[in-house]
């Protein structure tokens, strides 16, 4: 049976069940790659092990997908959305409290739960919902508008603890979807210049901040990132190079056609070439024609997912679509934009190609309900539209129209 005779029987978006094939095949060679010097420090130089936890991790991922589609309604997600952004609360306070790297990860034993991901996902159910359920006029869009200004907020101060780049991809997408539902521009433009003001004011003053409030928190952090990306130094150059300064090497050696596949080196002087750094991995061994490739895999997964939106017929999946492929071609933006040093250090993973657990498994989440809706979609073109019945006065008219054509 050939490959394409598999694809035809899955639901949903089949050129987004290959993309996401594709992606899988290529996340598998780069992660193997580039895990080399991991496997040396933690897996006692058994190189296939990352590899194999990845192929694991990819395949718990089809399996939630194909769940997803045959089982789970897209109305479920609408209903359970306050409860998923509750439990992300939850699980993001909870990180704070307990957890690993100023709260990023939650420790459960055998592996390790990341709530910035389980946040993203609850962002793009809860404002979906909010959404769907707002009026026509604009009063009540203004009235959703600061109901869900209200818990991303809330949500975003929590994350800037854990992940500053998290927290901007929640604000980022829930503007977005509000775009999209033709949420009144004084709104969304209003508050975009006062968080801007208020981003520059405190990186202005940041110096004079009390050091409770700013000394060792993340939002130092995220100010000396941002300082070194406009000033181009490093207080820390005596030390060596730093990760965006190997991620550019390694694009510089990659060139046109790449060094080969499994022939890059710089991923072992690298701590996260497998994740955050992983796009300039991919171009050092494949080269820009890689990176090509790559853009072009994720321009496809927008198309069809653009598609998708336009074939909606009810609002919440609509906006829930909408949301599903903002966050994922954000994050993929602010991956390659660190890898390449168009923006300032940050950590996010290439969807679907860097290795991990927990993002894996919630971007797995994303594409089912993309796939989801999909599947939905075509489900009800399937069903036969009622004919109506014609009206006496139409009967007549077809009589004359037969009458004539007899004359």
């Amino acid at each position: 049976m050939k490959f394409s005779d598999y694809i035809s029987r899955l639901k949903g978006d089949r050129k987004i069940w290959m993309v996401i094939f594709f992606l899988t095949f290529i996340s598998i060679l780069v992660v193997y790659s580039s895990t080399g010097a991991l496997a040396f420090r933690r897996a006692n130089g058994n190189t296939t092990f990352y590899f194999f936890r990845q192929v694991l991790v990819q395949l718990a991922g089809f399996m939630f997908i194909l769940l997803m589609i045959k089982y789970l309604n897209v109305k479920i997600y609408n209903r359970i959305a306050n409860a998923v952004l509750v439990g992300a609360i939850g699980f993001v306070m909870l990180g704070i409290l307990i957890g690993r790297g100023s709260g990023r990860t939650i420790p459960l034993g055998f592996f390790s739960f990341q709530p910035a991901e389980l946040a993203k996902v609850a962002v793009m159910l809860y404002v979906a919902r909010m959404l769907a359920n707002m009026g026509e006029s604009n009063a009540e869009k203004g009235k959703a508008f600061f109901k869900i200004m209200g818990g991303m907020i809330f949500l975003a101060v929590l994350l800037i603890k854990v992940n500053f780049s998290s927290a901007f991809l929640v604000m980022a997408t829930a503007f977005i979807m509000m775009f999209v539902a033709e949420v009144p521009w004084k709104y969304l433009v209003g508050s975009v210049v006062v968080a801007v003001m208020l981003f520059l004011s405190l990186f202005l003053i940041r110096k004079a901040l009390p050091e409770v409030v700013y000394k060792g928190t993340r939002l130092e952090t995220v100010f000396n990132r941002v300082d070194r990306f406009i000033s181009g130094s490093d207080p820390k150059q005596d030390e060596g190079l730093t990760q965006d300064e190997f991620a550019k090497i390694a694009i510089y050696k990659g060139g046109f056609f790449g060094v080969g596949a499994g022939k890059g080196d710089i991923s072992n002087r690298m701590s996260a070439a497998y994740n955050d750094f992983v796009f300039a991995i991919i171009v050092e061994e494949y080269g820009i024609l890689g990176a090509v490739v790559i853009i072009f895999l994720y321009l496809v997964l927008l198309t069809r997912a653009l598609m998708i939106i336009k074939a909606c017929k009810r609002s919440f999946p609509l906006y829930l679509a909408t949301g599903a492929i903002t966050m994922i071609m954000l994050q993929a933006l602010v991956n390659m934009g660190v890898s390449s040093g168009a923006i300032p250090v940050t950590g996010q993973p290439l969807p679907w190609i860097s290795w991990g657990g927990t993002s894996q498994i919630f971007t797995a989440f994303i594409f089912g309900f993309l796939l989801s809706i999909s599947a939905e979609n075509q489900a009800e073109l399937l069903v036969p539209q009622p004919v109506e019945p014609l009206e006496d006065d139409e009967f007549e008219e077809e009589d004359l129209y037969f009458s004539n054509i007899e004359q």
